[in-house]
């Protein structure tokens, strides 16, 4: 992959999302809201192409793994039995000055919040928020010295209500993960499908965290998408699938075309470990802004579907068709962040490294659109007639895009910039090979986004000749 440069790398692809369509601000044309981000004509296609590449791979072509939707909204018990109203929280600490609050892990380095941690657990009372000033030092905000509050617990869920009563009995929560819409369906899925060990239930949807210091683009929001599967095993095997998935998931990234140097692969200590996780490995890159998450693979054991069972009264165990035994399958999880990829993507895929074109060198399974059709000349009708035929016999079978603006140098830029892999023009040759060309009449021009390289095709064969290129 081409060496790009990374000065103000966040900065170029941000404004190359807004101005080209793939990402704008949520709610603009009233000053907008923070941190929410609309999907627009090409970031949709782009997004869309990832979803169904993840379900092609891990869903369609597999026997062992089936797909669900489950509902947004849950009957509020679930969340309890799954231990998010009890611990699906941040410590949260305040500056006295100007009133800001931040995730501490996010705003501080892990030794400074373990440091402040074990030195809280066995303070008294009075002594707590002596020791968060010395060891809290300056405030990212407002600058203040050692004027921060005792940190405290912040459930990330969003509230709502179900009815047109606002009281205690009528409280919702927007789900903060998909994982359990899948182990309430658990039963569900087993009496309809009747899989056996090992087998997985995937699914695609979105999720709500009430953030406290979202940011950095779509990285972190509000409101995000996730890829997520719940695989069930017998306990004795989770070490082989959890180096399984592990594998699985390096097979994907490096499918997208994600540059594997920048992707590092981080144990979770022990200390940090979800309630309901025994092992946690997660996929860092290396963003612009720093080394993040872009995926999580958890060992959760048990915790789900026992818990469930105990809160609901449903026997959510498996009985095994062999042995007759029933026990509760053990679960590894690959999470997948649908939003952290596009951002990823489209940072990998950015090269501006030549002065007189920028390009954007997604693979063509990704790319918004997959060829782009131009007239060399809008002026001539007949041209533009023979390219209308073409686009329209075309987009039956690809995304394909129709542009006759300006001079044929500034479209084969402009295409360059959002991705298409190539583009087609239909010129004088295509129509009675009067220039001369070798190959004649009913040929077309193909050129090439990454190479600008270009090659006559036969308008009969461009379905076949597109369908080996952009696969």
């Amino acid at each position: 992959m081409t060496k790009v440069r990374v000065d103000n790398l966040m900065e170029k692809v941000v404004s190359l999302c807004k101005r080209r369509g793939f990402v704008f601000p949520g709610s603009e044309i009233y000053g907008g809201l923070s941190n929410s981000w609309d999907y627009g004509p090409l970031g949709v296609e782009l997004k869309n192409n990832i979803k169904n590449l993840w379900w092609k791979r891990f869903v369609r072509s597999r026997e062992d793994m089936v797909g669900l939707d489950a509902s947004l909204l849950m009957n509020p018990k679930v969340w309890n039995a799954s231990g998010h109203l009890k611990e699906f929280s941040d410590p949260l600490v305040e500056c006295k000055q100007c009133h800001m609050r931040f995730r501490i892990n996010d705003t501080w380095s892990d030794e400074i919040w373990w440091n402040l941690a074990r030195k809280l657990e066995n303070a008294k009372v009075v002594e707590k928020e002596g020791l968060v000033q010395e060891v809290l030092k300056e405030c990212p905000s407002c600058g203040a010295k050692k004027k921060f509050a005792v940190p405290k617990q912040f459930n990330l869920m969003f509230k709502t209500f179900i009815g047109s009563a606002e009281d205690r009995a009528s409280e919702a929560y927007f789900r903060p993960e998909t994982a359990q819409g899948i182990f309430v369906n658990f039963k569900n899925v087993l009496d309809t499908t009747r899989k056996k060990l090992p087998f997985g239930i995937a699914q695609i949807g979105k999720a709500f965290r009430n953030e406290i210091t979202p940011g950095n683009f779509i990285f972190r929001t509000r409101e995000f998408e996730q890829m997520e599967i719940e695989y069930f095993i017998c306990e004795k095997d989770w070490e082989k699938y959890f180096e399984y998935w592990l594998s699985e998931m390096r097979s994907w990234i490096e499918e997208l075309g994600i540059n594997l140097e920048k992707i590092h692969e981080y144990e979770h200590p022990q200390r940090d470990l979800s309630h309901y996780s025994r092992r946690t490995v997660d996929f860092e890159y290396d963003f612009p802004f720093g080394r993040k998450e872009l995926y999580g693979l958890a060992y959760r054991t048990d915790f789900d579907l026992k818990n469930h069972e105990k809160a609901s009264g449903e026997n959510l165990k498996y009985r095994d068709p062999e042995s007759g035994e029933e026990f509760w399958p053990h679960v590894i999880e690959p999470s997948l962040g649908v939003d952290r990829t596009v951002l990823a993507v489209m940072l990998d895929a950015y090269d501006d490294s030549n002065s007189e074109r920028m390009v954007l060198r997604l693979k063509p399974e990704l790319a918004p659109y997959k060829a782009a059709i131009f007239p060399l000349l809008a002026n001539k009708p007949e041209l533009v007639k023979a390219a209308r035929k073409i686009y329209d016999d075309l987009r039956r079978d690809f995304n394909v895009a129709w542009d006759d603006r300006g001079n044929i140098g500034k479209r084969y830029f402009s295409q360059d910039e959002i991705g298409t892999p190539v583009c087609i023009t239909i010129d004088f040759d295509s129509l009675d090979g009067s220039t001369g060309s070798p190959q004649g009449k009913n040929t077309v021009t193909v050129r090439y986004r990454d190479t600008a390289k270009q090659d006559r095709i036969k308008i009969d064969k461009l379905k076949e000749y597109l369908g080996e290129k952009l696969d």
